[in-house]
């Protein structure tokens, strides 16, 4: 059993992938946010708009699986 995973350059590789996907992912939620006619948050924290929590929640893993695909190759 080898610790290959434990080296330094293969930790940084992780993390600024980890960190480019977050911030892809980020700047997606924000561009649909900006693209929908109310506000994605306040509609569902102060209105309390499950089937639009839904939708959301749906989008996210979809555009987190676009992105771990990119990602991966």
């Amino acid at each position: 059993m080898t610790l290959d995973w434990l080296k330094p350059e293969i930790i940084l590789g992780t993390t600024m992938y980890a960190v480019i996907g977050v911030a892809i992912f980020w700047a997606c939620f924000v561009i649909v946010d900006k693209l929908t006619p109310f506000k994605l948050w306040e509609e569902i924290v102060e209105h309390k708009n499950v089937a639009l929590a839904i939708v959301v929640g749906a989008m996210c893993i979809s555009i987190g699986n676009i992105v771990a695909a990119a990602i991966h190759g």
